[in-house]
C-alpha cells in the first residue's frame, strides 16, 4: 500500500519537472562542509558546474597507495609509506630556511620528519614526545638518515584504518588543493541517493557491472591503480551511463522529428541540369551516391535530417546548390546557414555562376544588414522573391519570416548546437534539413554528436586536385624560409601565415600575431596583411578581399581562418609552432591552400624538442590528406575531449565516458536506446521511469521536454 502511495505521489512530479530522489544531487556546492564562497567559485571551475552532481562526476585521475606499512629500516628511497613511529624529540627552526624536525624512531632505526614554516604548537599537539603515533608520505634519505618532508598524513594507533588506505588524486585547480577535493567528493558521495535501476537487468550481469550507486562510490575509493583504469567494472559501468543518456536523447529527437510532418519534394530536375551544364567538371562517385541519398529523403514525406561529411575540397557545395535547386524545383524556397560572415559571404559567391545559370533569385542576410537594406532583404523573403537565402544565424533570429521554406543547409554544424539546427527548421511547417561539415570526424564521435541523423560521406577528391606537399620545419628555420616566400611572393605566389595559439588565450593569440605580421611587414612591405578574432566582421571581409585580389600577398592569421575561407591562387600554408595544434585543426588549415590547379606547399614549423604525441602529429600531417583517417588518429592521440582541437567545437564532452577506451559501448547504447524507442517511447514502463531518471541525472532536457510535449 505504502509503495502504490508512493509511486502515486511520484506520478505528477515524473512529468512535470525532476523526480524527487534527485534533488540532493542538484544543490549548490556551497552546501558542502568547508566549500564557502571563495572556495566554491573555484570548485566550480575545476568540476564544471555549481552543483553536487558535478563533484561526482569529477574523476580521479592517480591514486596514492598507504596500505605499504614498512618498519624505518625497511622503507625504501623514494616510496609512499605508513610508519608506525615513537616521537623522541623536536628541534625547532632557530634560523630562517632552517626546517623544523621532529626525531622519530621505532625498533629498526631512526626517522626525522621535516616541516618548513612550521606552527610549533600545532606540531606539539599533534606529535607529543613519547607519544606512538602514525606518520604516510614519500620516505627519502637525507644524510644517510631517513625522512619525510611534510608527512601527507598523521594521526594515532587508532585511526591507521583511516590512514593506510588508497587515496585518490584528484585533477587541481590553482588555490585548491587535494585535500579539501577529497572531502568535498566524499561529501557529495553521501548524498548520493540509491535509485531504480535503469540498466538491462541481464545486460548487467553479462558485464560483471555494480550498481550506479557502487560504481559511484568504487570511482571515489578505487581498490588499487586498476581502480582508476577506463576499463574497470565500475568506469565501464559510469561511462555506459553516460553514453545511453546521450543515445536516448539523440534517439528522442530523431524520433521526434520523424513525427512532424514532412512533404515530398520531388523536383523536375530543370533547374539543376542548368547547373550541371555549368560545372567545368564531372560530379564525382561519392557526389553521386551523397545526391541520391539527399533527393530520397526529400521524397520521402517524412522530415530529412542527414549529415554530409566532406573533407576539405571533396565538393560539398555543389551537392548543397544542387539540393537546393530541388526544393526550388517544387516551389518552396531554400536556405544556406553558415556560421560567419566571411563564409556566408564566400558561400554566395561559389555559388553565384551557378544559381545565376539556373536563373534563381538569391539573396545574403547577415547580422551587418540594418535599417532600410534589411527591410527589403526581409520583405524578399517573406513573399518568396528570393527562392534563395543564404546568411548567418541571422536566418533564425525573430523577424525573419520565410514563405515557404522548403529545404535548410547548415555548414559547420559543430559551431551550432542541436537547438540551433531545430530553430530553423521549425521557420516552416515541414523543413528537410542538411547539415554539412568539412571536419572529418571519426564514425564512433559522428555517432555522439549526430545520432539523430542519417550521414552521407564525401570520401573522394574531385579530380585534378595536386597533393599538398608538407613539409617539417625546425623553428630556428624560419627565417630562411621567409627569404624563400620572397621569391614566391614576387612570382605571384599567396601565402598564409598562421600564428600560434597561446594557451587558449584570445589576447596572447593576437599578441603572437601581431608580433609576426610586425616582423614580416618589415620584410614584405605593405603586401602583409593581419587578420584575427577580434576584428569587426567588415574589417575581415576587406582584409580576406585584399587577399582575394592579390592586392595582399601574405595574410598572416590567428585560426580563424581555419573553416571554408577559400582562396584557390593562394598555394603555400605555413603554420607557427604546429605542435600545439591538434592534428584535425591542423588538416583544417591545410586544406586552406591546394583548391587551384597549382602545386601547392604547407610547413609545419616546430620547437624543439618535440614530445612523442606531437612527434606522431606532425608525421601524420606529412603522410596523409585522408582527413578520415586524421580524425581516426586524433581520437586515439587526444581522446575525445579534444577532437577538434577547437575552442568552439559543439561536440559532446563527456565527464565520464571516454571514446578512445569506451567505442565499442557507444554502439551498444545506440542499440539500446533503438529498442527502447520502439518498445517504450513515452518511458511510461518500469525501466522507462528509471531511465527518466538516468536523463535528468545527464541533463538531457531536450530529450525531456520531447516527453513532455508528447
Amino acid at each position: 500500500m505504502a509503495e502504490a502511495v508512493q509511486k502515486q505521489a511520484a506520478e505528477p512530479q515524473r512529468k512535470t519537472g525532476r523526480p524527487f530522489a534527485l534533488d540532493s544531487l542538484f544543490a549548490p556546492l556551497t552546501t558542502l562542509p568547508g566549500i564557502g564562497p571563495k572556495n566554491g567559485k573555484l570548485l566550480e571551475k575545476l568540476v564544471g558546474g555549481p552543483k553536487l552532481l558535478d563533484v561526482l562526476w569529477h574523476k580521479p585521475l592517480d591514486i596514492v597507495d598507504r596500505r605499504f606499512r614498512p618498519t624505518i629500516k625497511d622503507a625504501p628511497h623514494g616510496h609512499i609509506a605508513t610508519l608506525t613511529v615513537t616521537v623522541e624529540k623536536h628541534t625547532p627552526n632557530t634560523r630562517r630556511n632552517i626546517p623544523y624536525r621532529v626525531r622519530c624512531h621505532d625498533q629498526t632505526g631512526a626517522l626525522d620528519l621535516v616541516f618548513f614554516n612550521a606552527h610549533k604548537d600545532y606540531l606539539e599537539k599533534q606529535l607529543p614526545v613519547g607519544a606512538t603515533v602514525i606518520v604516510s608520505g614519500r620516505v627519502d634519505h637525507y644524510q644517510g638518515r631517513a625522512q619525510i618532508v611534510h608527512p601527507d598524513a598523521m594521526g594515532t594507533p587508532e585511526e591507521i584504518d583511516e590512514i593506510a588506505v588508497v587515496e585518490p588524486v584528484y585533477p587541481l585547480t590553482q588555490g585548491l588543493t587535494n585535500k579539501p577535493v577529497r572531502k568535498a567528493v566524499l561529501a557529495a558521495l553521501e548524498k548520493a541517493p540509491a535509485l531504480p535501476e535503469w540498466q538491462d537487468t541481464a545486460w548487467l550481469a553479462k558485464n560483471h557491472w555494480p550498481t550506479w550507486q557502487e560504481a559511484l562510490q568504487t570511482l571515489h575509493h578505487p581498490p588499487g591503480l586498476n581502480g582508476i583504469s577506463p576499463e574497470h567494472p565500475a568506469r565501464m559501468r559510469l561511462a555506459y551511463d553516460e553514453l545511453l543518456a546521450n543515445q536516448l536523447t539523440l534517439a528522442l529527437v530523431r524520433h521526434h522529428s520523424r513525427r512532424q510532418s514532412g512533404r515530398s519534394l520531388e523536383g523536375n530536375g530543370k533547374l539543376r541540369q542548368a547547373l550541371l551544364n555549368v560545372l567545368p567538371f564531372t560530379l564525382t562517385g561519392a557526389q553521386e551516391r551523397s545526391l541520391k541519398d539527399i533527393y530520397a529523403d526529400m521524397k520521402d514525406p517524412t522530415r530529412m535530417l542527414r549529415l554530409l561529411q566532406g573533407d576539405v575540397g571533396s565538393g560539398k557545395t555543389v551537392v548543397a546548390a544542387l539540393s537546393m535547386l530541388n526544393a526550388v524545383e517544387c516551389g518552396t524556397q531554400a536556405a544556406l546557414m553558415a556560421p560567419t560572415e566571411i563564409l556566408a559571404r564566400q558561400h554566395a559567391e561559389s555559388l553565384r555562376p551557378w544559381l545565376e545559370a539556373a536563373g534563381v533569385r538569391y539573396i545574403v542576410l547577415t547580422g551587418r544588414d540594418k535599417g532600410k537594406a534589411r527591410e527589403v532583404l526581409l520583405q524578399q523573403i517573406a513573399n518568396g522573391a528570393a527562392q534563395i537565402v543564404i546568411g548567418t544565424h541571422a536566418l533564425f533570429q525573430e523577424g525573419v519570416e520565410f514563405h515557404d521554406l522548403g529545404f535548410a543547409v547548415i555548414d559547420e554544424q559543430h559551431r551550432f548546437g542541436v537547438h540551433q539546427r531545430l530553430q530553423l527548421s521549425s521557420k516552416s511547417k515541414a523543413t528537410d534539413v542538411l547539415v554539412m561539415t568539412a571536419t572529418p570526424i571519426p564514425r564512433t564521435l559522428t555517432l555522439t554528436a549526430y545520432g539523430d541523423m542519417d550521414v552521407s560521406r564525401l570520401d573522394e577528391k574531385p579530380p585534378g586536385r595536386k597533393p599538398i606537399e608538407t613539409l617539417l620545419l625546425a623553428h630556428d628555420k624560419a627565417e630562411d624560409l621567409v627569404e624563400k616566400l620572397v621569391k614566391q611572393t614576387q612570382a605571384g605566389a599567396r601565402v598564409y601565415w598562421v600564428c600560434p595559439l597561446v594557451e587558449e588565450s584570445e589576447v596572447l593569440d593576437l599578441a603572437a600575431a601581431t608580433a609576426r605580421y610586425e616582423i614580416l611587414q618589415a620584410r614584405f612591405g605593405e603586401t602583409v596583411g593581419l587578420i584575427h578574432g577580434r576584428l569587426k566582421p567588415d574589417e575581415k571581409d576587406a582584409v580576406m578581399q585584399k587577399f582575394a585580389k592579390g592586392e595582399l600577398s601574405v595574410l598572416v592569421a590567428t585560426t580563424v581562418i581555419e573553416v571554408g575561407v577559400n582562396v584557390p591562387e593562394a598555394t603555400i600554408m605555413v603554420i607557427e609552432h604546429a605542435e600545439r595544434f591538434g592534428l584535425a585543426q591542423l588538416h583544417q588549415l591545410r586544406g586552406r591552400v591546394g583548391r587551384g590547379g597549382d602545386k601547392s606547399f604547407c610547413f609545419l614549423i616546430y620547437a624543439a624538442p618535440l614530445a612523442e604525441t606531437a612527434k606522431e602529429r606532425l608525421s601524420t600531417m606529412r603522410e596523409t590528406e585522408d582527413g578520415f583517417l586524421i580524425a581516426e588518429k586524433d581520437l586515439k592521440l587526444r581522446g575525445s575531449g579534444e577532437i577538434l582541437g577547437t575552442r568552439q567545437s559543439g561536440l559532446v564532452q563527456f565527464r565520464l565516458a571516454d571514446l578512445a577506451f569506451h567505442g565499442e559501448l557507444l554502439a551498444a547504447a545506440r542499440d539500446d536506446a533503438r529498442l527502447i524507442i520502439e518498445k517504450d517511447v513515452e518511458l511510461q514502463s518500469i525501466r522507462g521511469d528509471a531511465l527518466r531518471h538516468l536523463l535528468y541525472l545527464f541533463e538531457r532536457d531536450q530529450a525531456i521536454a520531447y516527453l513532455r510535449s508528447g
